[in-house]
């Protein structure tokens, strides 16, 4: 069985046994997984969360069920979630799902980027694993699990009908960013990057784009807002830089989402009167919990959300170094897929 892993920032390709499976547990063999940022940052950046498996947007079918399990049966297509809260511990029943205790220790076995993976007694009972409806292919499915994570983070910075909004980062998450507000009701909304082919592949979504290679972005966000700058500011980059900008493009009491993974050790100095007299709200959102997966697959299901054109590149589980190196360069890329079939 193959499964990749992360050896000294390098994707590495290892020869696995197969995995037992518990009664209480089920074996599924990977269709299609995505690759995330954060697993580029664990690979090509210094990831500061506990884990260091890559691989956690993964769709299949059940092939083999522990006795014990009666919610599944082998045959199912499914989406797995690699962390689940416990719903019950003082971190959730205050809404922070993400940072409960078990949110941060589950996870599949070896991970999702593997030819097989077992899903523990843990992920099963607590909302962990949802049944794909018979039209949604597997590749849309591996989209699930980073669409939920957009869903949280706007969910928590509540966009409001006629907000202005600007995206820094037009990688697939800004992409899904775009789409949830245009959805939601956002009224302007300016996306920036320096990847030209990223900001083409989302002009067609009817925003205004903005290359920072050749164009001030403040300046784009001063005409767009009349001087007065945007609502809501989405970091859909883990960059120093775009922080700074998201504090100066963003109007008082306006609103920052920092979504994007940063590197470990990534600092920035802030004038805190300043921020204090501006009334800046600053909000991290980190994860996805049962609540924005099942949302996710309910808004992919009915197509209110087409998230399948973001998928440019597919690549066998053997090609996985390329794989990497593709998703991270994104020269010509949004969302790179590893595949078994």
């Amino acid at each position: 069985m193959l499964t990749v892993k992360v050896v000294d920032n390098k994707v590495t390709l290892v020869e696995s046994e197969l995995p037992n499976v518990n009664d209480d547990e089920m074996l599924v063999r990977m269709q299609s997984c995505g690759i995330c940022g954060s697993d580029l940052e664990k690979v090509y950046g210094n990831y500061g969360m506990k884990s260091l498996r890559v691989g956690h947007e993964p769709a299949g079918v059940v092939i083999k069920v522990g006795k014990n399990q009666k919610k599944f049966k082998e045959g199912d297509r499914v989406f797995v979630h690699h962390h689940v809260s416990c719903y019950s511990c003082r971190y959730c029943l205050q809404g922070n799902y993400t940072m409960c205790n078990n949110y941060q220790t589950s996870n599949i076995d070896p991970c999702g980027l593997s030819e097989q993976f077992v899903v523990p007694k843990w992920n099963i009972e607590h909302g962990g694993v949802l049944k794909l409806p018979e039209s949604m292919s597997y590749d849309e499915a591996a989209l699930i699990e980073p669409f939920a994570c957009c869903i949280r983070g706007l969910t928590k910075i509540s966009i409001k009908h006629g907000d202005n909004v600007a995206i820094l980062g037009a990688g697939p998450t800004g992409v899904m960013h775009t789409l949830l507000a245009k959805l939601w009701g956002a009224n302007n909304i300016v996306v920036s990057d320096v990847n030209d082919f990223r900001l083409k592949f989302i002009e067609k979504y009817g925003v205004t784009t903005v290359n920072l290679n050749t164009k001030n972005l403040n300046d784009v966000v001063n005409n767009c807002t009349e001087g007065l700058g945007v609502d809501v500011t989405i970091l859909a980059t883990g960059s120093i830089k775009a922080f700074e900008s998201s504090l100066q493009i963003t109007r008082r009491g306006g609103k920052i989402l920092l979504f994007g993974v940063p590197s470990v050790g990534s600092k920035f100095a802030i004038d805190l009167n300043l921020l204090y007299s501006n009334e800046q709200i600053i909000i991290p959102s980190y994860g996805a919990s049962e609540i924005e997966t099942n949302q996710a697959l309910s808004l992919m299901a009915d197509k209110s959300i087409d998230l399948l054109p973001l998928v440019t590149h597919r690549f066998q589980i053997r090609e996985s170094d390329i794989a990497f190196k593709c998703a991270h360069e994104g020269s010509d890329a949004m969302k790179v897929l590893i595949v078994t079939s």
